[in-house]
């Protein structure tokens, strides 16, 4: 018997004794043809049906409210369609059949729904496996649809592998999940997987329309972009704003309710604030930003769609035809087409690395205005800086031009208005952080300065030569230039063989560093003034400094030990030790150390 005609839970009227329903259930798509947004999957389903390709499960996913559930139902009444003509699954649902209503309201015995939220467990699982071998009671095929798959514990996954690997002719899963990659591997190689997609704002814009026009409902075409955009291309958030919006409307829908509900700020106000920080006007972009704050924007909100109407600029500057989005206002079409035509890239890119950073500032602030107006600061400080290279190429045209030399093209510094000469570079100034991670320099330029008063360049004087004569020297050139992990290098891996004026033979040790003969070549000629040609000779070459250190410290230890009178007080004082020798004069260049420690004893009394 038909159900088309029955009258289910979401029928009942809305009158004063019904209960109202929110327009995402009474709009709810009942067949294919009613989806928006989703033609890839709906294309593929019905070429399967065609040509009785019909999967044994189907896995679909996607961001909340695209309409995973409803397809899924759309999809058990596919399965299960039979009018009085037709008897045999069918994408084409134009006419209710015999179980499609009670499909749809979620009663039908034969298509079971099961939220795996509140069914995780593997007892949940288990009595699926025992009724799968049930033929349907009325339907062609028992449907099974776990909502939040994703949710079911790992040993629910397991037990579900067999059953859904090889299923009995008469069942078929359909999952539903926002986080697919928390799906085992093992489950999604058994399903037919399905994306569906965010719907395009344009879309929803004309979904909604209709939808508004359908209520008999007076909506604003900006507020509708307004709900598109708030929705995130989410068909159902877009309906529960919608409905939301009637109720604070009380039966009307105007862009500046749609504004004051959502606290969103003005679109036209958004680009005045975006021209003022490109401008550099920070008292201007302050005011603009305190009066949007003052009408209920929220801070956040407002830094949030000027990053939006920044990256609108630049999509226009590459792709114009962006311009055509329904979401789109008058004024951000004609508006942003003129900054996409005036604004480099480098300052648009900058802007919106900027913004990315201080939106999250914003949020996380306990003084969000003050936060945000800090934000716009930066923004307009930074607009008019060139990046760093562009700084570099101008400091480098200065130069010349300071020197007497034409500039370069691509390097020129601006001439000054009236054509005498170029402007001297008084200040370069490095601020710590634009908030994009590349670093700007402002360059502020003075009167014109005329050539001939331009001061020559003093000659640099070359570096003196400095002498080596031994390895010692070298340790000594690296405590001078404070390069101690070299000093212990040297002092530890080098054995010295030859060394002549700009020539140095030595031998390495095993534990010596691979590149510590280039570093040594590199280190030798920035210290003494001169080229060096350091060679690793095949000789064994001589003791390693540290190793003549430690030679002279077992020596000067076995000296003391010598002398009659610390022998005396040795034997004066039972358990004394001999922990250090100091030597205060040492003529020997290559062998010099003010000290000479020794390491110390553990007994109770020290000399």
């Amino acid at each position: 018997m038909s159900e088309a005609g029955n009258l289910g839970p979401e029928s009942l009227g809305t009158g004063k004794a019904g209960a109202y329903r929110v327009l995402a259930r009474k709009y709810r798509p009942s067949n294919f043809s009613e989806l928006i947004g989703q033609e890839p999957m709906v294309r593929t389903l019905t070429n399967a049906f065609a040509t009785g390709r019909i999967a044994q499960a189907w896995m679909l996913t996607g961001v909340r409210g695209v309409g995973k559930t409803t397809t899924a139902r759309i999809l058990a009444r596919a399965l299960n369609y039979k009018t009085a003509t037709v008897d045999q699954p069918s994408v084409d649902l134009s006419i209710p059949g015999e179980h499609c209503q009670a499909i749809m309201e979620g009663r039908h015995v034969d298509v079971i729904e099961m939220d795996a939220a509140s069914h995780t467990g593997i007892d949940d699982i288990r009595d699926i496996i025992d009724r799968v071998r049930y033929a349907p009671v009325s339907a062609r095929y028992k449907v099974y649809i776990i909502d939040e798959v994703h949710m079911l514990s790992t040993q629910a996954f397991n037990g579900l592998l067999k059953t859904l690997e090889e299923p009995p002719p008469h069942v078929k899963f359909i999952f539903a999940t926002t986080e697919i990659r928390k799906v085992p591997i093992t489950v999604l190689s058994r399903c037919q997987r399905f994306d569906l997609r965010r719907i395009d704002a344009g879309a929803l814009v004309g979904h909604l329309s209709s939808i508004a026009a359908k209520e008999g409902i007076a909506v604003d075409d900006e507020a509708l972009a307004m709900i598109a955009r708030a929705a995130e291309g989410s068909a159902r958030d877009s309906l529960s704003i919608l409905d939301q919006a009637i109720a604070h409307g009380s039966g009307t829908v105007s862009a500046q309710a749609v504004r004051a509900m959502l606290g969103l700020a003005d679109r036209a106000r958004i680009i005045d604030l975006f021209e003022h920080v490109m401008k550099g006007d920070v008292a201007a972009a302050l005011a603009e930003f305190r009066a949007q704050y003052d009408t209920g924007a929220d801070p956040a909100a407002v830094l949030t769609d000027l990053a939006e109407f920044n990256h609108l600029v630049t999509r226009l500057r590459f792709v114009p035809a962006a311009a055509e989005d329904a979401s789109l206002s008058e004024d951000e079409r004609r508006r942003g087409a003129e900054f996409a035509g005036t604004l480099s890239v480098r300052v648009l890119s900058r802007t919106w690395q900027m913004l990315l950073k201080g939106i999250p500032e914003v949020q996380s602030s306990n003084r969000p205005v003050s936060a945000g107006e800090m934000v716009l600061i930066r923004l307009a400080h930074a607009a008019d800086l060139p990046t760093l290279d562009e700084a570099l190429k101008s400091l480098e045209g200065a130069t010349l031009v300071q020197n007497g030399a034409p500039p370069r093209a691509n390097g020129a510094p601006a001439s000054s208005g009236n054509g005498g000469g170029a402007s001297a570079v008084a200040q370069t100034r490095m601020p710590a952080s634009t908030g994009g991670g590349a670093q700007t320099m402002r360059l502020v330029e003075t009167q014109p300065t005329p050539a001939a008063f331009v001061p020559a360049p003093e000659p640099v004087a070359e570096a003196p030569v400095v002498p080596v004569k031994s390895l010692a020297d070298i340790v000594a050139l690296a405590d001078a230039n404070r390069d101690m992990a070299f000093k212990v290098l040297l002092k530890r891996c080098v054995r010295p063989v030859r060394i002549e004026p700009g020539r140095l033979d030595v031998t390495l040790t095993d534990d010596a560093p691979k590149m510590l003969l280039n570093d040594l070549t590199a280190k030798l000629r920035a210290w003494t003034g001169r080229n060096w040609l350091v060679s690793l000779s095949k000789e064994e070459g001589g003791q390693t400094l540290a190793e003549m250190e430690t030679t002279k410290r077992e020596n000067a230890f076995s000296d003391a030990k010598s002398d009659p009178t610390v022998a005396a007080i040795l034997a004066r004082f039972p358990g004394a030790k001999i922990i250090d020798v100091r030597i205060p004069d040492v003529p020997d260049v290559e062998e010099a150390e003010a000290e000479v420690p020794v390491e110390p004893a553990a007994d109770d009394d020290e000399i």
